[in-house]
């Protein structure tokens, strides 16, 4: 699997080339969080946005279907207590309803084949008034470099789309979300964040 295979060495990557992004997406993240929050990370990756998630909340459980990906967030975040690290597929959740304050997922929208099915789970295990906050960088905006993209993309990893901000904005208000908050965490490849509160 792809992302096992590049797992020890995507912090690296991601700092050289993205650093202000990749540090300031965890914190910007966090400030959605709150101290009596349950939250469910999914596709936690290296644990780049777990590290700030879990002096925030009560609980996370943080998840990726990557065995290499969740070795690098076990490692990552060692001393919280209050985190469990545990392989999952976020389109297909082993989880009951309304279970989470918070939910996140960070970076994945644009891997997935279907990604309307993994959001649909997502929401399904969030508590009405809680809130769904999906990240994911818009490397379709202009003037944006593509070189990191192309990178990947080269090394095996799989874009099913790239998003600008207005198709990033319409991809949710089409498939319902049309109340959505977004903000942006800038760089030299920004990340927009989608925030949708379950009613």
């Amino acid at each position: 699997m792809f992302w096992d295979k590049v797992s020890g060495l995507y912090d690296l990557f991601e700092t050289i080339y993205n650093g202000k992004v990749y540090r300031g997406l965890g914190e910007r993240v966090a400030e959605e969080i709150g101290q009596n929050d349950i939250v469910l990370e999914c596709a936690c990756g290296t644990g780049a946005i777990s590290q700030y998630i879990a002096p925030k909340c009560r609980q996370l459980i943080a998840t990726d279907f990557s065995k290499g990906m969740l070795r690098q967030t076990a490692k990552k975040c060692q001393k919280f207590q209050n985190i469990k690290v545990k392989r999952a597929d976020m389109t297909n959740l082993n989880c009951r309803d309304n279970r989470f304050d918070k939910v996140v997922a960070g970076n994945v929208i644009h891997l997935l084949e279907d990604p309307h099915v993994a959001i649909k789970e997502l929401v399904r295990v969030c508590k009405s008034g809680g809130k769904i906050i999906i990240p994911t960088y818009i490397n379709a905006s202009e003037g944006v470099n593509k070189k990191a993209v192309r990178l990947l993309e080269l090394a095996g990893a799989n874009f099913e789309r790239q998003f600008s901000m207005d198709s990033y904005k319409e991809f949710f208000e089409k498939a319902g979300y049309q109340d959505a908050a977004y903000f942006v965490v800038d760089g030299r490849m920004p990340c927009a964040v989608a925030v949708i509160t379950k009613q």
